[in-house]
């Protein structure tokens, strides 16, 4: 008996179930319309959130990725549908953020000849993807879907991108049902050398000066715990990256707070006294190790993370141990003698005083002016009991709330590292809503950022996403006009911000709002804003030429930070 045959869009449809999607954020096109037509009867089983920008999609579903553990999906049309995408593409590769991006594509008998819409978007995202593929015929459908989830979560996740010409999704073709598992070359979880791993217990228990680096990888390899257990067990002081601020808690004895160029004093400067540091599932990006030419040259360095190709790309590394860090950690928590380094951990201690009278203090305290970013941004993390999810945008405002927001659960850190792209926050946010409906979602953005994405406030009218908005406005692009007055003699290029009202925008998208000045009205407006169900603007005038500190100027070692403009 012949087998139904089908189309390739409702293959997709079938594909899409079969991995277990339920969410979806795109927008519709000529060249996708027989996947959206497809969409119409499967909307009970999957969900799509009709984003305002094909960018807002891909940033979406990074924000449902990054806070659920799963891969996010969007779903756009050709040409500039598929173009909007590719600062969300990119953003995902180097922040390790499973998603699948699917857009469609001209007819294969039209590709290469300047068909309207059509761009070679394989060509386009190969650099900045896992994987880059052409769906040309629609028995290829499953297969090709199958094999994008795959290398999408395995091993160091990442974007994957497969482009959907028309005919293949018109085509009729028979379905099974493929579950790829194995590719030929693809190591998503290299063997972990025996050799590297007893060489690695040698020295930590030989140390007198450790120091872990804690990075995104624990989050993505859902290694908390183990991380808990390992740095327990041999009393292990901790430096956070900034997607990895959530893997251990802020209350930890043990977490001596963020690394880098706005990090916090203590593990920044021990970076540079240590004797062993164990990096865990980071990159040493130059935003972490400052100047790579004394950075921790003194140390012998562990790196454990499960791409071989971060071994030893900017930093040598000692002994590498590779494999996802929930298994590595497993092992050396087992074989590690349990030690007490007291001395040492009070070393940071200093330095710990040091800053929070000269820059803490003062940024969450202040006696008069304006409000400060950072008091904002302390109220509202106790306001939600440090339970909350973090979202930002890019900037001052993304530096402030990492720096003084607090953590009590994991993967509740959703921010744009290693882009730095301006306008992720809001459609980051919608998408988080989605991954994580059972928590508050509060994101945290500049002026500057949400004028960039501010029409996906459509979507969080539409979708009633519970988002709660934060507006730190200084009326200024915050974070390039501090360098103009730290490097470029104060002159403010093209960084004062002409604004809207921002309240007449809320009230005009259906969205509750408030405008807070005055520091006696700013716990009551952040109550006002937790208590409102759904969605809520808080827009907090902040003093406009406040400034994120401490800083390592670009250029300088880590163990150099700045407390104070004139230092």
């Amino acid at each position: 008996m012949a087998k139904e045959k089908i189309t390739g869009s409702e293959a997709l449809m079938r594909s899409l179930e079969h991995e277990g999607i339920k969410t979806i954020f795109g927008y519709p096109g000529g060249a996708i319309m027989p996947v959206f037509d497809a969409l119409y009867d499967h909307r009970d089983k999957l969900n799509h959130i009709l984003v305002r920008h094909e960018q807002g999609a891909a940033h979406a579903a990074q924000g449902f990725a990054r806070v659920s553990g799963e891969v996010g999906v969007c779903l756009v049309t050709s040409g500039p549908g598929a173009t909007n995408t590719i600062t969300g593409v990119a953003d995902a590769m180097i922040d390790s953020t499973p998603i699948v991006v699917i857009a469609g594509q001209v007819g294969a008998s039209l590709l290469g000849t300047d068909a309207f819409q059509e761009v070679d978007l394989v060509g386009i995202t190969q650099p900045i993807s896992k994987w880059s593929y052409q769906i040309r015929r629609a028995e290829d459908v499953a297969w090709a879907v199958s094999r994008a989830f795959y290398i999408a979560r395995s091993g160091r996740p990442g974007p994957v991108v497969l482009d959907f010409a028309k005919n293949a999704q018109q085509e009729l073709t028979e379905y099974e049902p493929v579950d790829v598992d194995f590719i030929r070359s693809y190591d998503p979880d290299p063997e972990t050398d025996p050799k590297a791993v007893a060489e690695a217990v040698a020295l930590i228990n030989e140390a007198r000066k450790p120091l872990v680096l804690v990075g995104q990888g624990v989050e993505l390899g859902n290694a908390q715990e183990e991380l808990r257990a390992f740095v327990e067990k041999a009393d292990l002081p901790c430096g956070c990256t900034l997607l990895g601020l959530s893997a251990l808690p802020s209350d930890h004895p043990l977490n001596k707070g963020m690394l880098g160029m706005h990090g916090n004093l203590g593990p920044n400067v021990k970076t540079n006294e240590c004797d062993v540091l164990i990096a865990v599932g980071m990159r040493f990006d130059d935003r972490v190790t400052g100047k790579l030419e004394t950075y921790a040259r003194q140390a012998k360095v562990i790196h454990l993370d499960v791409d071989p190709s971060e071994i030893s790309k900017n930093v040598a590394v000692d002994v590498p141990i590779l494999g996802n860090c929930k298994r590595t950690l497993a092992l050396l928590t087992e074989l590690i003698q349990a030690q007490r380094h007291t001395e040492w951990i009070e070393s940071f201690r200093p330095y710990e005083e040091k800053e929070y009278t000269q820059v803490i203090d003062r940024e969450i305290h202040p006696k008069e002016g304006p409000l400060n970013m950072g008091e904002v941004v302390r109220k509202v993390s106790e306001a939600t009991r440090n339970e909350a999810i973090l979202v930002t945008d890019v900037g001052q405002n993304q530096m402030m709330a990492c720096r003084y927001f607090k953590f009590t659960k994991n993967r509740s850190v959703v921010t744009s590292g290693g882009m730095g792209t301006m306008g992720f926050g809001l459609p980051a946010a919608i998408g988080a809503t989605f991954g994580r409906p059972d928590r508050t979602v509060c994101v945290f953005m500049g002026d500057g950022g949400l004028q960039m994405t501010m029409q996906e406030l459509g979507t969080v009218m539409e979708q009633k996403a519970p988002v709660k908005i934060i507006l730190l406005n200084n009326n200024y692009l915050g974070n390039v006009r501090q360098w103009q007055a730290m490097f470029f003699n104060r002159r403010y290029s093209f960084t004062p911000m002409m604004n809207p009202d921002y309240m007449q925008i809320a009230s005009a998208y259906g969205i509750p709002s408030r405008r807070v000045a005055e520091r006696g009205e700013l716990e009551e407006a952040i109550r006002e804003m937790l208590d409102t169900d759904g969605p809520f603007l808080l827009e907090a005038c902040v003093i406009e030429e406040g400034n994120v500190l401490p800083m390592t100027p670009p250029g300088s070692s880590v163990n150099y930070m700045m407390l104070d403009l004139d230092c």
